[in-house]
């Protein structure tokens, strides 16, 4: 009987680990694969200057796109900003994103985003309650390869660089019309309290555990910046 009783509450206490492991983590999860991915291909990746140099970053893994004469886009990720001095990078801000657009189309699809914030504005944009890409914050297609020796106007002056990966081709996109906004109960789920993106980002805060892995990729494939960040400056003031 006390052998039955040990089993019973053994399982009963892996059930529960396993429940504990949210959907948001098992995206954090995703979206780490999906960066580690990405980058293990330099020459088909994201230009590491780029990268370098860039304020924050926002990846949506999975972003579902389906139509039935009307199309429509929905997905949910993080957003990342430099943080402590441009050393290292803040916890994740949960963010969820939305497009549409209109034409012929039948069948659905699942593709892997990647912004790059370029500037301190761009930067604020990411903090609002919502922002429509290419309307609020102006947006390039990002380049694809080692460095960006050919970069074009638009890429030079463009708050938000963006990228997709759909079918294994990683390529840069236009996502002029997609608006991104908090996902409160996201960050509820990693931090306990529901959380718009400008607290998480400037609000020094317990790092999720299941963060830890993207947080740590982001660090091996992106340089600091010198001097404080917008996010950082806001933390000051906070104190």
């Amino acid at each position: 009987m006390m052998r039955v009783l040990v089993l019973g509450v053994s399982l009963l206490f892996l059930s529960s680990s396993v429940e504990a492991q949210t959907d948001t983590d098992r995206r954090l999860q995703r979206a780490s694969q999906v960066f580690s991915e990405i980058m293990a291909a330099p020459d088909k990746g994201i230009p590491s200057d780029l990268l370098e140099r860039a304020h924050c970053v926002v990846i949506v893994p999975g972003m579902l796109k389906g139509a039935f004469v009307v199309g429509a886009q929905y997905g949910k990720g993080f957003a990342f900003c430099r943080s402590s001095r441009g050393i290292g990078w803040s916890n994740p801000a949960a963010v969820r994103m939305e497009g549409g657009s209109v034409g012929f189309q039948i069948g659905g699809q699942e593709t892997d985003i990647i912004m790059l914030v370029m500037n301190p504005r761009g930067m604020d944009r990411l903090m609002t309650s919502r922002f429509t890409i290419g309307g609020d914050a102006s947006a390039a297609a990002g380049p694809v390869g080692r460095t960006t020796q050919a970069q074009t106007d638009a890429m030079m002056t463009a708050e938000l660089l963006t990228w997709s990966r759909s079918r294994g081709l990683f390529a840069g996109i236009s996502l002029n019309g997609a608006t991104l906004r908090p996902a409160e109960q996201d960050n509820k789920d990693l931090y306990g309290r529901e959380l718009n993106t400008r607290q998480v980002l400037t609000t020094r805060l317990p790092t999720p555990e299941s963060a830890r892995p993207l947080l740590a990729q982001l660090s091996r494939f992106s340089f600091t910046t010198s001097g404080p960040t917008e996010a950082d400056r806001q933390i000051q003031q906070q104190q």
